[in-house]
């Protein structure tokens, strides 16, 4: 009888342990399952609060692209009218470029049949001149009026306002020039360098250069028979320099005298067609 209440006793004993460590497994897995729990609910959390962070960039982004998308077509709307009216300006740049381009055609046939005419002038009117003669006269045809610029060492002894007999020859085919156009005016101009003079009854290079175109007049009236009526004597002194007065080679081509041959407009042109023979 003692031995199975020993046994019963021995049996309650185990089951009792057995239960224990049964519970603090139970109690140690429900322990472990609330921890999980507790941070899958923070992770929820989380989760939620990115979510609708999300959402709300999702309803950004829409908006944004909306407004994008109605800019665009503002944008493509005006480009449209723009490369209409761009087609427009370009085809009335492009006739304005033609129109431009036909006067400078214009313009440039105008220059080189003035250049034609002029080269044909100065032949014309030089063709009686020896080479010798053509290093001391200078010709030149600008806007219908002629220039016969004669250096001073080829008229005058220097510092002086007589002709010498040097000038008699070339005077003498400038006469038969101006007596071939006998309709024309023509000017005769002194013109010095910068030097001053000082000689009796002549003041200054005013004087000189009138006294040299006075000369000059006065020889192609009395010993060519040129119309005293067609002619002008002037003076410039020394205020109509073609070089600097800075050296000899300048000073020396400011010293001239000019005949300038005036024709009417109306008569420019038959100075081609009416140039006399050669003889």
């Amino acid at each position: 009888m003692k031995k199975i209440i020993l046994l019963l006793t021995a049996g309650l004993l185990l089951t009792s342990c057995a239960s224990k460590k049964k519970f603090k497994e139970l109690q140690s897995n429900y322990n472990s399952l609330q921890t999980e729990y507790q941070a899958a609910q923070v992770k929820l959390a989380e989760n939620r609060v990115t979510i609708k962070s999300l959402e709300e960039r999702l309803a950004d982004a829409k908006a944004e692209n909306e407004k994008l998308s109605k800019a665009y077509a503002a944008l493509q709307g005006s480009f449209d009218k723009n490369l209409e009216q761009g087609n427009v300006n370009i085809a009335k740049l492009v006739d304005e470029i033609n129109a431009s381009n036909k006067f400078i055609k214009q313009l440039v046939e105008a220059k080189d049949k003035s250049d034609s005419l002029n080269v044909v002038l100065t032949n014309n009117l030089t063709r009686s001149l020896s080479k010798e003669e053509l290093k001391d006269v200078d010709v030149q045809v600008l806007k219908g009026v002629v220039y016969i610029s004669l250096a001073d060492n080829m008229l005058y002894k220097s510092g002086d306002y007589q002709i010498n007999d040097r000038a008699a020859e070339t005077l003498e085919k400038i006469a038969k020039i101006i007596n071939d156009y006998r309709d024309y005016e023509v000017l005769i101009e002194g013109n010095t360098d910068n030097v001053p003079i000082s000689r009796e009854n002549i003041r200054n290079n005013w004087d000189l250069a009138a006294l040299r175109a006075s000369s000059v007049v006065q020889e192609l009236q009395n010993r060519y028979g040129v119309d005293p009526k067609r002619l002008t004597a002037g003076s410039r002194g020394e205020y109509n320099p073609i070089a600097s007065n800075d050296t000899p080679a300048g000073r020396q081509r400011n010293r001239r005298t000019q005949i300038i041959i005036t024709p009417k407009l109306d008569e420019f042109l038959e100075l081609i067609d009416q140039a006399p023979a050669e003889e």
